[in-house]
């Protein structure tokens, strides 16, 4: 792999200042600030790269392969999450942060795309198939589990990580929760067409108040609409410290599921799917992917042992 870090670039901010949360479908289709031109040459000669990485120069891929159709472009459309601290947030200049974020640039960077030439769709749980599907986004870096009924519509490349349910409370747990198996007969707050959503109604029997972003599930929260809110740890983690003294997790967010993240792609693509299973392979080996996470959701989260991808 020819991502590699370069000294002396500061640390990328997570924690931006304020969330965005549009609804379902919407796209953001401004790039971050081109500077130096980002002319899709994939010569690594615009500016640096907001997470230290290096661009491939003149990498060399099979015609007609996605690889080498992104790479020939110098552009790449990839969907992520606006609302998700630590994995993917807007930050002040419109362009999304978070570990999410590094690891779609990472691919980015290895196909010869400089940062300015990514175009970040928002992309929130309800959408990310259809999106893949239909062609609005080549990849999905979205807090995206694999699983079965998901890969009957597209392909995954990974997991890169490998997160857990967890329940997110007021803070000093006015409900006196333990777990999920509390919670049934009560309301809790989650993102429509989301595995923690299905999984809190069918298998631990919540009311389920559905929204589209879990940022929408923090006001319900706060006002007693519900008594929880239920996703992944660690989108959980990044809200309890955006919001200091408000919220705190379950058990000190203790897990009940594992949710193998992974990169979605076009059903049927075994060539792209094998080679990002090549570059999330090596970068875990020589040490990128920790430094990615250490940079993004590592300032709030202990850097994990990364997952083998699955390669079906």
């Amino acid at each position: 792999m020819r991502t590699k870090l370069t000294l002396g670039v500061a640390a990328f901010a997570v924690l931006a200042l304020t969330a965005c949360g549009g609804p379902a479908g919407t796209t953001s289709t401004e790039a971050p600030e081109e500077t130096g031109g980002a002319s899709g040459t994939g010569d690594g000669a615009t500016s640096e790269h907001p997470y230290g990485l290096e661009v491939a120069e003149a990498p060399e891929f099979e015609a007609g392969t996605t690889m080498a159709e992104l790479s020939e472009a110098g552009a790449i459309t990839i969907g992520t999450k606006f609302d998700q601290p630590l994995f993917g947030l807007v930050g002040p200049d419109g362009a999304p942060e978070g570990f999410d974020v590094a690891v779609g640039s990472l691919v980015a960077a290895e196909l010869g795309i400089p940062f300015e030439g990514i175009e970040w769709t928002e992309t929130v749980s309800a959408n990310r198939e259809t999106f893949i599907e239909n062609g609005t986004v080549d990849l999905v870096a979205a807090t995206y589990t694999i699983n079965d009924a998901r890969k009957e519509k597209i392909d995954f490349a990974g997991p890169y990580y490998e997160a857990g349910q967890a329940l997110m409370v007021l803070s000093g747990n006015p409900e006196g929760l333990t777990g999920p198996d509390d919670v049934a007969g009560l309301s809790v707050c989650s993102v429509e067409g989301s595995t923690p959503a299905a999984r809190i109604v069918d298998e631990y029997g919540a009311v389920l108040q559905a929204t589209d972003t879990y940022s929408n599930c923090l006001d319900p929260l706060r006002n007693g609409q519900v008594v929880a809110v239920t996703t992944d740890n660690v989108i959980l983690a990044g809200f309890v410290d955006q919001n200091a003294g408000e919220f705190e997790l379950v058990n000190d967010g203790e897990t009940f599921t594992e949710e193998p993240y992974g990169l979605g792609i076009t059903k049927g693509d075994d060539a792209f799917r094998d080679w990002i299973n090549d570059v999330l392979e090596e970068a875990v080996a020589d040490g990128t992917m920790d430094s990615l996470w250490e940079q993004t959701a590592g300032t709030v989260l202990p850097t994990p042992e990364f997952p083998a991808p699955d390669r079906y």
